[in-house]
């Protein structure tokens, strides 16, 4: 028999706001479940199922099924989550693209458009960001009154003297800029804003290979490196929302030199820019991902040189990450194409001895993740549904034995 996935709720009343989320979470992992079944899934009083169910389905948020013949007594009447019952919008800058989606309730996406940036500034990105969300509600012809929110993802780290807004993994201009104020009031529509990494690791969680996982990091390589923390059921964002800032670990003392002011961090060594610096390209700051691609699959001998020498740091710094946190995985993605993260993954065994190093796993140690390249603005679309259920992304899981 199958196992299904538990979500442990609470019945303290002043806890409603998250056994919402625990309800929604419930059936969004397992399928379809009628009260009965949610109410074994998450430990929920029958009385509380029955109330939360209610108020979800009069808000248009679950919708019933048809219903299911028991042995005796009334049918069971199924509840599955209504697609329609909200939308939100995911936008994602970065130095070479602004992209935006729209997502309904189910993270199917319903509309999609990108536009060329280089390095924006606030003053160059705002009206476009604002121009983007305004094109997918007219394009995806969503009900207003259901658009939960905007969420936003961007390069950190956030507020930090010294690192934010210094050098090519950085956008120009962003330091203290108030982002989500600035462009609620251009769009009359509440925002989120997070880090890419941590939308991304929403992301991975809701769609992608980390889906039934309660623990694991997603390493998000991109122009730097940054890495999403979803840990005992829980988005570890930091007292600062900083937290998985390791594209400045040192993983070669007096190494290469970083923009950061310190020399051998690691994302001098895996992330596009650190590819397009040691393929020599003549202007990095406008060089595609794709590139990279196509060097890969023709064998290019300077990139193959690259991979050789990014797979030590990498796995150095998984070596980091699994020691400290001792995670299910670690997931790879980001704007790096597939097929090149599929290759530094391959290089990485054997990895170093460490707390997963365990024959009892039954999870890889690292995964490629699956969500694709929309991984971040996926998550990012993901934001405003999360707050509408439970601000503190407590989601609380604990597997069947």
């Amino acid at each position: 028999m199958t196992l299904k996935k538990v979500i442990s709720g609470t019945n303290l009343e002043q806890a409603k706001s998250h056994n919402r989320r625990v309800v929604i979470e419930a059936i969004r992992t397992n399928g379809t479940l009628s009260r009965a079944a949610i109410a074994r899934l998450t430990a929920l009083s029958s009385q509380t199922i029955s109330n939360i169910v209610e108020e979800l389905e009069a808000a248009g948020l679950l919708r019933p099924e048809a219903t299911l013949k028991g042995a005796r007594g009334q049918p069971a009447v199924p509840y599955s989550i209504n697609p329609d019952g909200g939308y939100s919008i995911g936008l994602q800058l970065d130095h070479q693209l602004a992209v935006g989606v729209v997502t309904d309730l189910s993270g199917a996406m319903r509309a999609r458009i990108e536009r060329n940036v280089d390095q924006p500034t606030p003053t160059e990105a705002m009206p476009l960001l604002a121009a983007i969300s305004s094109g997918l509600i007219a394009t995806s012809r969503l009900e207003r009154q259901r658009l939960l929110g905007i969420g936003m993802a961007m390069p950190g780290p956030f507020g930090v003297e010294g690192m934010t807004s210094v050098g090519p993994t950085a956008l120009p201009g962003w330091q203290d800029f108030p982002v989500a104020e600035e462009l609620e009031q251009l769009t009359g529509i509440a925002v989120t804003v997070e880090n890419d990494a941590t939308a991304a690791a929403i992301g991975e969680r809701l769609y992608g290979v980390a889906r039934k996982l309660g623990s694991f990091v997603y390493l998000f390589i991109g122009t730097g490196l940054g890495a999403g923390l979803f840990l005992d059921g829980h988005l570890y964002k930091g007292s600062r929302h900083n937290a998985g800032e390791i594209g400045h670990v040192i993983v070669r003392p007096g190494g290469l030199p970083c923009d950061c002011g310190k020399r051998g961090c690691l994302e001098r060594y895996v992330s596009l820019r650190a590819a397009y610096d040691r393929l020599g390209l003549a202007d990095p700051d406008h060089a595609s991902p794709e590139l990279l691609e196509q060097l890969l699959a023709n064998g290019d001998s300077r990139f193959e040189a690259w991979l050789a020498e990014a797979v030590e740091p990498l796995r150095q710094a998984i070596d980091i990450l699994e020691m400290a946190l001792d995670p299910e995985t670690v997931v790879l993605g980001g704007f790096m194409p597939l097929p090149v993260i599929e290759a530094l993954a391959s290089r990485l065994e054997p990895l170093h001895l460490s707390v997963s190093s365990t024959s009892a796993r039954t999870t890889p140690r690292v995964m490629v993740g699956a969500a694709g390249k929309d991984t971040s603005v996926l998550g990012a679309a993901a934001l405003p549904i999360f707050s509408e259920t439970n601000p503190q992304f407590d989601v609380l899981q604990k597997p069947v034995g």
